[in-house]
């Protein structure tokens, strides 16, 4: 496909955990892009993110961006069930990850989620999420899923890859229009800035690989208490 975009990316592990469980995946060549957030709350969340990077890397591009929206979900739901297997070998409650998928179509982006991994687009001046978190109430700092009824207790994951025998992606469309941006984020992202500060280095800076500096300057610059994964996508002319 003719490539009318930049993108940039990286993942680091911050400055308090042990190791690295976020995996994020730039594909220009097909226009996809992915960042994942393995549980930390939970055993092997490295190997689940991983996972969902390395099946969607080998996933071919057919058709158009409505058939490739398909064949990324019906791969999101493989891996569902193939990290409850594993789950289930190992003997350990949940092996999950949160996801955030861009793909890239002339008339129109397709932005896909499960859990809180965020999209933001910015468009017109203006930084807006895009995204949903699938979070009850106030997340604290460790991403969990709470199965136990009555319901989940406040700033547990509602949603996740690994979870439950059904998954559920959420979907919507975003505009296409040259000059904007988009960043894909894991939450050590927002849990060290704003939206407000986000919007002002979007606004500042317009060069992907420069606004990943940015990002990971303002969030190394405070507590990092999670890994930190960003991804962006600029639209050109």
């Amino acid at each position: 496909m003719m490539t009318r975009y930049q993108s940039a990316g990286r993942t680091d592990t911050g400055k308090v955990r042990a190791h690295n469980e976020d995996a994020i995946l730039l594909r220009d060549e097909v226009g996809l892009w992915v960042v994942a957030d393995g549980l930390g709350g939970h055993a092997a969340g490295d190997y689940a993110s991983s996972m969902i990077v390395e099946r969607l890397a080998a996933l071919p591009r057919q058709g158009n961006v409505v058939d490739f929206m398909e064949a990324v979900e019906d791969e999101l739901l493989r891996i569902n069930g193939d990290l409850l297997q594993s789950a289930a070998t190992r003997g350990v409650d949940l092996i999950g990850s949160t996801v955030v998928v861009l793909l890239y179509g002339e008339e129109y982006m397709l932005c896909g989620w499960v859990g809180d991994s965020r999209a933001y687009c910015y468009e017109n001046g203006r930084l807006r999420q895009i995204t949903r978190d699938h979070v009850h109430g106030v997340k604290d700092d460790v991403t969990q899923l709470h199965h136990a009824a009555p319901g989940p207790s406040p700033g547990a994951l509602t949603r996740a890859i690994g979870a439950e025998p059904q998954l559920f992606v959420d979907w919507v469309v975003a505009g296409s229009q040259p000059g904007t941006q988009f960043v894909l984020c894991s939450d050590g992202i927002n849990k060290e800035m704003s939206d407000d500060e986000m919007d002002d280095a979007c606004r500042r800076v317009q060069e992907p690989q420069a606004l990943v500096a940015r990002l990971f300057d303002l969030a190394m610059s405070r507590a990092a208490r999670d890994n930190v994964s960003a991804v962006i996508v600029r639209l050109e002319e």
